[in-house]
């Protein structure tokens, strides 16, 4: 007797898998955007990133951040001289290991409800528990990725959140993509298809920022915006909005800020207490930036559903159960090429045309 999927078949936990993910798309955000790992079937806690590099003689002491920093590149070592073989380059790797942590959540559904209930409620909880799955998954990612240590700050006085309190601007993205590319950052290429199967896609080279809705006005206010519909045959990723410059921008409510947390600045921002500013993160992201264990895939998530059914527990079977739990991990893999804007947000009386 199947107990893995409670009293579902494999083949039909597939069918469920498919819904939950489905289901929970439209809130994946930080999934398409980095290093992504599957995790293989009957693993164990522990994933590993691992990057290879060519590693310079001359330097005794490394760390894997030096390899990215352009002094560590000899312009003269492999000057070739007439017959003689040059010393090789030693080829080195780092492992980053990620520790998963389990997921999950469950919803009873009474044999009343399932008795009188006009709608399919067993199908209904399984939907409302993939959205459920996936928000709980990019939050959980996205308070990864808010803590990295590279950060720009909305007007040339901030030098700390307790400080902003100016809206986001096209200079404040000069800043921070200068910053991603004095450390060689790439753009980012490729991304996870928005498809419950794991898989990727090519697309045009960008830095991708992702940060919450109330900044859009601000953004397509900014200096050099071209808004998404106006891109020609470039299709638009989704949840994106437009692009300035090397920069494309996803928005997402998973994007929350800091509330009150900046400084006075009259009524013109968003101001939870009324006297202090939001203080609203902009994730900016380059190639391998991050890496992260991804909801795709039948082995990603495991749904259960039990029915009403007399136990010790429940003699009456008055009641069902609908379940997942997940594994998953994400982490930093070079905070070098992140950068976390921090700004305020125009408030509503002052979205203006």
């Amino acid at each position: 007797m199947n107990t893995v999927y409670g009293d579902i078949s494999p083949r039909t936990a597939a069918y469920v898998v498919k819904e939950l993910l489905t289901r929970g798309m439209p809130f994946m955000v930080f999934e398409k955007y980095g290093q992504s790992k599957p995790l293989p079937k009957n693993s164990s806690k522990t994933i590993k990133f691992r990057r290879y590099f060519l590693k310079h003689s001359s330097v005794t002491t490394f760390t894997p951040k030096d390899y990215f920093a352009t002094s560590n590149f000899d312009p003269t070592q492999k000057q070739l001289s007439e017959g003689v073989t040059p010393d090789a380059t030693q080829l080195d790797k780092q492992d980053i290991d990620a520790t998963l942590v389990q997921y999950g959540d469950r919803t009873v559904i009474t044999d009343v409800i399932m008795d009188t209930h006009e709608d399919p409620i067993l199908s209904e909880a399984t939907e409302v528990l993939g959205e459920q799955a996936a928000i709980i998954m990019e939050k959980a990612r996205f308070n990864v990725l808010k803590a990295g240590t590279n950060v720009v700050y909305a007007a040339v006085a901030n030098t700390q959140r307790s400080d902003v309190n100016a809206v986001f601007s096209a200079t404040v993205q000069r800043t921070a993509v200068r910053t991603l590319k004095r450390q060689l950052a790439r753009p980012i290429t490729s991304i996870v298809k928005s498809t419950p199967s794991y898989g990727t896609e090519a697309i045009s080279p960008a830095f991708i920022a992702i940060c919450h809705p109330d900044l859009e006005y601000n953004i397509r206010k900014a200096s050099g915006f071209v808004a998404s519909e106006k891109y020609g045959t470039v299709a638009p990723l989704e949840g994106e909005i437009g692009k300035i410059g090397d920069c494309r921008y996803i928005v997402s409510t998973i994007v929350e800020p800091w509330k009150s947390a900046g400084a006075t600045g009259g009524t013109n921002v968003v101001q939870t207490n009324g006297t202090n500013a939001d203080v609203y993160p902009i994730l900016y992201f380059a190639k391998d930036a991050y890496g992260l264990v991804p909801l795709k895939g039948k082995e990603s998530i495991v749904p259960m559903v039990v029915n009403p059914k007399p136990s010790d527990s429940d003699p009456m079977a008055q009641r069902g159960h609908v379940a997942w739990k997940t594994m998953a991990t994400t982490i930093i893999l070079n905070d070098s090429w992140m950068v976390r804007v921090e700004c305020a947000a125009q408030a509503d009386g002052y979205l203006t045309d």
